[in-house]
C-alpha cells in the first residue's frame, strides 16, 4: 500500500486520482487534528493508495509540521511501504515546515521535492518559477488571499528551515547527501526523468511535490495495477447537481458568468461581507433556503463568492468558509445527487460541515478534478482546485 500525506483536501483527490489513472484503488482519509491513531482505523483492503488530509494549508508552521508528522506515522501503522509527500503545485502552505517533520519521523536525511506540474503550464527554470511562460508573481497568483506571490524566486517562494539546507537540483547535477533540493522541470519529460533517474530511485530519501511527479514515480518504480474506477462507477439517479465555488479565481468568475447567461440559477455572498461583516446563521439559513426552493425548478444551481475583488486578505480567507456554511444550510434541506466543489478551502470546510471523514475515488475527469464517493452515502462530490477550470463537459 502507498501512503500520502496532503495538506488539503483537493491535492488529496487530485493523488488519488492520478493512483486512478494508473489502475490504483484510492480512499481519502480526512483528519481535524494531529490526534491521529491506527487503532480503530479499518481500511479498505482493497485499496492500494490512502491519501490523507491533514487540512493544514492554512496553520502556523508548528501545527502543519504536528500534523504532517502524525500522519507519517499514522500511514506506516496502517502498512504503507512507502509515503509521498504532496505539496501544492506553486508552493503555498507550509511547505518545509511539513517535509522536515515527515523527514524526522522517516528518518531521511534529505528530500527530493519536484512541485512543478508542466503538462499545466506550471514550470520552475533557472531558480525561477513560471505560470504558462509567465512569471508567476506576474499572475492571478500574486493575489493569492493566502500566500500572495511577490517573487519568481523559488527560495523566495518558501520558509527556509534553521539547520536544513534548501537548494535548487538540476537534472546535470548530482544532489547533496542532506537537505531539501527543489528540482527544476521545464517540461514533462524532465518529470518522468528525475523520476527514472538511477541514482535516485531506491535511495532512502523523501519525494514530495506535485501530482505529475507522483505519477511518474509510480511508473519509474512500478507501482501500477489492472483497476479501472470506471469499472465500479455508480448509477446515480438523482439529477440535482449543485456547483460550490469558494474562490475568487478568473476560472470560477468566468463559469458564473456562463451560467447565468444559461439561465441557471446563481448565488452570491452578501455584499457586505466584502466590507468585513459576519455571516449570521440567519442570513446563511435564508439564502439556503433560496436555494432549496431554486432546486424545484432546476437541476443545477450555482453557489459562488460572486463579490468584486477585496484588498484587505482577512477579508477575502473568510469567503471560503461563508460558501461553505450556505451550502451546507442548503444541502441539509435539498436532495442532491452530485456536489461539484470549487477550492481546496471550500471543498474541505463543506466536508468537514457535513461530517464526511472518509472518500473514495472513482474518476479523473481532468487533471486535478476528481469525482469522489461519499462514504455511506447515495451522493457523488467532484473537487478540483480554484486555479483550474472545470473540464467542458
Amino acid at each position: 500500500m502507498i501512503g500520502v500525506i496532503a495538506d488539503d483536501l483537493t491535492g488529496a483527490a487530485e493523488i488519488g486520482a492520478v493512483g486512478l489513472r494508473h489502475g490504483l484503488r484510492a480512499e481519502i482519509i480526512l483528519l481535524n487534528n494531529a490526534d491521529i491513531s491506527a487503532k480503530n482505523f479499518s481500511r479498505d483492503a482493497e485499496s492500494d493508495l490512502l491519501c490523507v488530509d491533514t487540512d493544514s494549508r492554512s496553520c502556523d508552521a508548528n501545527e502543519a509540521a504536528k500534523r504532517a508528522a502524525a500522519a507519517a506515522k499514522f500511514l506506516k501503522k496502517c502498512g504503507a511501504q512507502w509515503i509521498y509527500k504532496k505539496t501544492d503545485s506553486v508552493l503555498r502552505g507550509q511547505v518545509t515546515a511539513e517535509i522536515e517533520a515527515v523527514m524526522q519521523q522517516l528518518k531521511f536525511s534529505r528530500t527530493l521535492l519536484l512541485p512543478a506540474n508542466p503538462s499545466l503550464g506550471r514550470t520552475i527554470q533557472n531558480g525561477k518559477y513560471f505560470v504558462r511562460g509567465k512569471p508567476i508573481h506576474k499572475t492571478e497568483f500574486a493575489r493569492d488571499p493566502y500566500f500572495p506571490r511577490r517573487s519568481a524566486n523559488v527560495l523566495e517562494m518558501i520558509k527556509r528551515p534553521p539547520n536544513l539546507p534548501v537548494q535548487i537540483a538540476k537534472l546535470d547535477e548530482p544532489m547533496p547527501e542532506k537537505g531539501i533540493s527543489i528540482a527544476e522541470a521545464a517540461t514533462s519529460r524532465d518529470v518522468a526523468d528525475w523520476a527514472a533517474k538511477e541514482n535516485l530511485k531506491n535511495s532512502e530519501m523523501l519525494f514530495a511535490g506535485g501530482a505529475e511527479f507522483f505519477g511518474a514515480l509510480l511508473v519509474a518504480k512500478n507501482f501500477t495495477n489492472g483497476f479501472s474506477g470506471m469499472e465500479n462507477f455508480p448509477t446515480n439517479d438523482a439529477s440535482r447537481e449543485f456547483f460550490i465555488s469558494g474562490t475568487s479565481t478568473l476560472a470560477a468568475r468566468k463559469f458564473a458568468s456562463a451560467a447565468r447567461r444559461g439561465k441557471i440559477p446563481v448565488f452570491s455572498l452578501p455584499q457586505e461581507l466584502s466590507w468585513g461583516s459576519e455571516l449570521s446563521p440567519e442570513v446563511s439559513a435564508a439564502i439556503g433556503r433560496r436555494i432549496i426552493s431554486a432546486f424545484d425548478e432546476n437541476s443545477r444551481v450555482v453557489l459562488t463568492v460572486g463579490l468584486p475583488p477585496v484588498r484587505d486578505h482577512s477579508i477575502a480567507q473568510n469567503f471560503s468558509g461563508h460558501v461553505a456554511q450556505i451550502a451546507e444550510s442548503a444541502l441539509r434541506g435539498a436532495d442532491v445527487g452530485h456536489i461539484f466543489a470549487e477550492g481546496g478551502a471550500t471543498a474541505a470546510a463543506l466536508v468537514r460541515r457535513m461530517g464526511w471523514s472518509r472518500l473514495k475515488v472513482l474518476r479523473e475527469l481532468a487533471p486535478g478534478v476528481a469525482t469522489l464517493a461519499v462514504e455511506n452515502k447515495n451522493l457523488l462530490l467532484t473537487i478540483k482546485p480554484g486555479s483550474y477550470a472545470w473540464p467542458a463537459n
